[in-house]
């Protein structure tokens, strides 16, 4: 995922509004906060999401 790294803050901004240079917020923010946000990047329809779901098969392939 950190090579996505990128992606996961594009996503973060798009979907939740944070900024990740904004150090002053993560200071005040635990790992488990910043976590939960990530996971929900996973599931949710994101940049992030789409580089790491498998590709849906096709029938006859």
């Amino acid at each position: 995922m950190l090579s996505r790294w990128a992606l996961v803050e594009a996503d973060l901004h798009d979907v939740y509004g944070v900024d990740v240079e904004d150090r002053a917020l993560l200071r005040t923010r635990s790992w488990r906060w910043l976590d939960v946000r990530i996971s929900g990047l996973l599931a949710a329809d994101t940049r992030l999401h789409r580089a790491f779901a498998p590709v849906p098969e096709t029938p006859g392939q």
